[in-house]
C-alpha cells in the first residue's frame, strides 16, 4: 500500500480516534447523563416552585378580592349608620325645636295672663278710687262714708 502520508496521518488519527473513543464514550455518555439529570432534576425544580408562586399568587388574589369585599361592606355599614344618625339627629332637633315652640308658648300664655292680671287689678284699684271720689264728693258725712266703705269690701269680694 502506497499512501501518502498524509493519508497515513489521517488513518492513524481515525484509529486513534476509534480507540479513544470506546472507552471515552461511557465517561462522555455517563457525564451527559448525570448532566441531563440534573437538568430535569432542576426543571422539576422549577415547576414546583412555579406551582408554588401561582398557588400563592392565586391566594393572594383570592385575599384582596376578599379584601375588597371587606371593604366595601365596611363603607356600606358606615354609610347606612351615618344615615341612621342623621335620620335620629333630625328627629331629635325637631323634638327640641317642638319642646322649646311649647315652652316659649306656655311662657309666652303664662305673660299673657300676667299682664291681663295686672290691668285687671290696676282696673279695679282705678275703678275704687273713682268710686271713692265720687263718692265721696256726692255723699256727705255719716251715710256716705259707711255706702263706700261697704262698696270697697264688696267689691273686693267680687274679685
Amino acid at each position: 500500500m502506497n499512501l501518502d502520508p498524509n493519508a497515513w496521518v489521517a488513518v492513524s488519527f481515525f484509529l486513534f480516534v476509534l480507540a479513544v473513543f470506546k472507552p471515552a464514550k461511557k465517561a462522555v455518555l455517563s457525564g451527559l447523563d448525570k448532566k441531563i439529570d440534573q437538568i430535569k432534576a432542576e426543571i422539576e425544580e422549577a415547576q414546583g416552585l412555579r406551582e408554588e408562586a401561582e398557588a400563592l399568587l392565586a391566594s393572594y388574589h383570592r385575599k384582596q378580592r376578599e379584601a375588597l369585599q371587606e371593604a366595601e361592606t365596611i363603607v356600606s355599614r358606615a354609610q347606612d349608620d351615618a344615615a341612621k344618625l342623621r335620620i335620629e339627629a333630625e328627629v331629635s332637633i325637631e323634638a327640641a325645636l317642638k319642646r322649646q315652640e311649647e315652652l316659649a308658648t306656655e311662657k309666652i300664655l303664662q305673660l299673657e295672663a300676667a299682664a291681663i292680671s295686672r290691668i285687671q287689678n290696676m282696673a279695679v284699684d282705678l275703678a275704687i278710687d273713682a268710686t271713692e271720689k265720687i263718692l265721696g264728693d256726692r255723699l256727705t258725712g255719716k251715710q256716705g262714708k259707711e255706702l263706700a266703705e261697704n262698696s270697697i269690701a264688696d267689691l273686693g269680694k267680687r274679685f
